[in-house]
């Protein structure tokens, strides 16, 4: 696949915004993890400003998704209730339905069909970590053993399978046709994506093609149908949908390039991940893939790693940092940040897009 139009994705060229609500407030740590996501001239009152937009503006909203979510993981049987639930309950981003929230924002009140489609932007998204890890044979997630470590894998596809129905039947329930048809759509783009990766296991490919064709399936598409149903629920134009369905795609990429710089550089302990998880499961992330084409030797000390050489992944990754590449990595989301947010020019101007155009630009900075 091409590079886009306008994009420098060539060597030497830049996400974590979360929402965890509770029973007693409506957006408990936002004021916590603007402060984190933040860089150093971006924190502060700047900072607290947003917070108090996003309570204003969404507290209500948010607290109705976080209390269906918690509902719906519990809907269903034993012990695929229990997997998900574990999952959820680890925390999240909530950016995905945030995204469906602040989208129909920009066209007027929030309509009670998006919280639905912010519910079911989330239940997606918790399907496919609970499938990824299967398919990765993932040890821990957001900071805690994956569900199938402590159920099994079994119990972990069939319960990511449930919270799949579960985001269906939601949105058939309230949604134009138009936006069901979407999700489905979105949906076989996640599951291209993630043959593709595996087909990475087989034999590696160290072509930056398929990197950016694995990110736009797995990642960037679900952003996009994020984004694009929350107007759409909320009566925005054709070409005001295709606007925002831009900004999703352009903020899962940038997104996904600053995870995968954390893979290297992050803090576990901040971020909730093994550092080179991504490396010790066979993934060839653009940081490496960016490494191996200034030094191709490196190909080799992967190919140990896929054979569970721990210490060749330790060498993997000072190689990694020592080729300088994960700064330019970061360029690249910052400039793919600055596109998504220019597609926000055919909508409506306001606190809702601003929220969008500064938490896009928070994923993108983030340091952990």
């Amino acid at each position: 696949m091409p590079a886009r139009k306008g994009l420098d994705r060539g060597p030497g060229s830049p996400r974590r915004f979360q929402i965890i609500l509770n029973d007693t407030t409506h957006v408990t740590t936002v004021a916590a993890l603007l402060r984190e996501t933040a860089t150093a001239e971006r924190a502060g009152e700047r900072a607290q400003a947003r917070v108090r937009e996003v309570q204003a503006l969404l507290g209500d909203d948010l607290a109705v998704v976080d209390a269906e979510l918690a509902r719906q993981t519990r809907a269903g049987c034993a012990p695929g209730t229990d997997a998900a639930t574990h999952l959820l309950e680890a925390g999240g981003k909530r950016v995905r339905p945030l995204t469906v929230l602040l989208a129909a924002a920009c066209f007027g009140p929030v309509p009670a069909p998006a919280r639905d489609l912010a519910v079911a932007a989330e239940l997606v998204h918790l399907a496919t970590l609970l499938h990824d890890d299967v398919i990765d044979d993932g040890q821990d997630r957001r900071g805690r053993p994956t569900s199938r470590r402590i159920w099994g894998n079994a119990v972990s596809v069939l319960a990511g399978d449930l919270l799949l129905t579960h985001a269906l039947e939601r949105t058939a329930a309230v949604a134009p046709r138009g936006v069901l048809l979407d999700l489905f759509a979105t949906l076989r783009r996640l599951v291209d994506g993630e043959i593709v990766q595996l087909r990475g296991r087989a034999r590696l490919d160290p072509s930056e093609e398929v990197y950016f064709r694995v990110v736009e399936g797995k990642t960037a598409s679900l952003f996009a149908w994020a984004a694009r149903a929350g107007g759409a629920i909320a009566g925005a134009s054709a070409e005001a949908v295709e606007g925002l369905g831009a900004f999703g795609a352009g903020v899962g990429m940038a997104f996904q390039l600053v995870d995968d710089v954390l893979d290297y550089a992050g803090d576990p302990s901040a971020t909730g991940k093994a550092l080179l998880g991504d490396l010790s499961e066979g993934k060839l992330t653009l940081p490496l893939l960016r490494a191996i084409a200034l030094r191709p030797g490196l190909l080799a000390q992967v190919e140990a790693v896929r054979a569970g050489d721990s210490r060749a992944a330790a060498r993997v990754a000072e190689e990694v940092l020592a080729a300088g590449v994960c700064d330019g990595i970061r360029a690249l989301a910052r400039s793919e940040t600055e596109r998504a947010v220019a597609a926000l020019g055919a909508v409506p101007a306001g606190i809702p897009r601003d929220l969008l155009a500064s938490i896009a630009s928070e994923l993108a900075a983030r340091v952990r």
